[in-house]
């Protein structure tokens, strides 16, 4: 820079006239811009500084929110009144009166009236092996489809766990294993799990659905390291880029915690060397936007606010079960939903439905088409014609479902809509 302090003469102006007065303005600053223009840069916003938050936890802090929320009270009112197949049954009630209103068919005869077939589906050979192994959560998200809170205590035994990673051993058709929750990293077979399928098939893509703030939790201080080394690869929630936005849906305090666990998983190499994903959901009533302009923005704002690298962004639709199915019906919003999810009804969809290549597991060991199915108690039944619940501990291959009959109900058009909820 030139470093000169210029003086000019004071001008005032009287009414029309002008004059010059003896004194000078010094302009301190003029002058020390360089005539290299074309060098000239906007510096960077100053980065997002985390706390150190890592050893502490947020389910204290969900529990009081819990307490709060009125709308989870009544909630759990009616579910110590009705069960949780009593509140099943209400809320798939409830999403057959709004398509009765709309004169909209089952999903079944739907999807054969717009593909001209039987309208059924059928599982190709499987090569998906996604784990539900629990529902204890540190977050309640408002839009969660699996009801997991603090207060859940719902968790896969060993003896389940064990006989799932048996299964991986006979089924080679599997390239992924897809471990989810609950916040998955708080079982106690978590690590189990990934380091003794990671031991069994060196090959296979092993997948933490991860809400991100269980980085921090006590006794989840190496949780990083465990990931990293043992290539695990990690979809994390992430619904905005805006601090508002995500705790309204996710709960006080999740978004600092999550941007400073995206910060540590960078450090880590994930979002370069190891692959992080992140999934985006919509806060209300509405439909994702453009995956790929979505992403985009979440990559300009994640790396100009905060340095945060991440590889890919999935959208997905909201579906209208659990606890966003309550938030529909309290709002009166239920039938518009369906509608929506009817009316953007994508037949290039079908082809990549997760049931169609999936196999889920929940925390008891019951077997079941995908992860919706199985928070609606819809098991894969066995094809003797008893209609019994098969577990893992009734089969010896994941093959043997291949070409097993899918069961498919209403709460299905939210994986057609759109680009859908696969």
């Amino acid at each position: 820079f030139i470093s000169v302090t210029h003086r000019v003469p004071n001008i005032r102006k009287r009414g029309a006239l002008r004059f010059e007065e003896k004194d000078e303005v010094v302009l301190p600053d003029y002058g020390k811009t360089t005539v290299d223009v074309d060098q000239h840069r906007l510096a960077k916003k100053k980065k997002w500084r985390r706390e150190d938050l890592f050893g502490t936890t947020l389910t204290v802090q969900t529990l009081k929110d819990l307490e709060r929320d009125k709308d989870f009270q009544a909630t759990a009112a009616r579910l110590q009144q009705l069960g949780v197949d009593g509140m099943t049954k209400e809320e798939r009630a409830n999403r057959r009166r709004a398509l009765d209103s709309l004169g909209v068919p089952d999903f079944n005869s739907f999807l054969a009236g717009k593909l001209q077939t039987d309208g059924s589906l059928k599982r190709a050979l499987p090569e998906v092996f996604q784990i539900n192994i629990g529902l204890y959560c540190n977050q309640a998200c408002a839009h969660c489809h699996v009801e997991s809170s603090p207060l859940r205590k719902e968790m896969m035994t060993s003896e389940v766990a064990g006989q799932c990673l048996e299964l991986l051993k006979n089924s080679p058709s599997i390239t992924t294993l897809d471990i989810t929750g609950g916040a998955p990293e708080l079982n106690d077979n978590f690590r189990f799990l990934v380091k003794m399928a990671r031991q069994l098939r060196p090959d296979i893509d092993i997948i933490d659905r991860c809400n991100l703030t269980v980085l921090q939790e006590p006794g989840q201080e190496d949780l990083v390291d465990f990931l990293k080394e043992n290539k695990v690869h990690i979809i994390a929630s992430l619904p905005c880029y805006s601090a508002e936005n995500v705790n309204t849906q996710r709960g006080n305090g999740v978004f600092d915690r999550s941007i400073s666990a995206l910060l540590a998983l960078n450090e880590a190499g994930y979002g370069s060397d190891l692959p992080l994903d992140l999934v985006y959901n919509p806060l209300g009533a509405f439909l994702p936007p453009p995956q790929a302009s979505l992403e985009a923005k979440y990559k300009e704002v994640l790396d100009d606010n905060f340095g945060i690298l991440f590889n890919s962004l999935f959208t997905m639709t909201n579906m209208p079960v659990k606890r966003f199915a309550d938030f529909l019906h309290r709002r009166d919003e239920l039938k518009d939903y369906m509608d929506l999810l009817v009316r953007n009804f994508n037949p290039n969809t079908i082809g990549s439905l997760m049931c169609l290549n999936t196999v889920n597991v929940g925390y008891d060991g019951k077997i079941y088409d995908c992860d919706f199915n199985q928070q609606l108690g819809y098991a894969i039944e066995s094809e003797t014609g008893d209609r019994n619940e098969l577990s893992v501990f009734d089969l010896q291959s994941l093959a043997e479902l291949y070409e097993s009959k899918i069961r498919n109900d209403n709460h299905c058009f939210g994986c057609t809509a759109g680009m859908g909820s696969s």
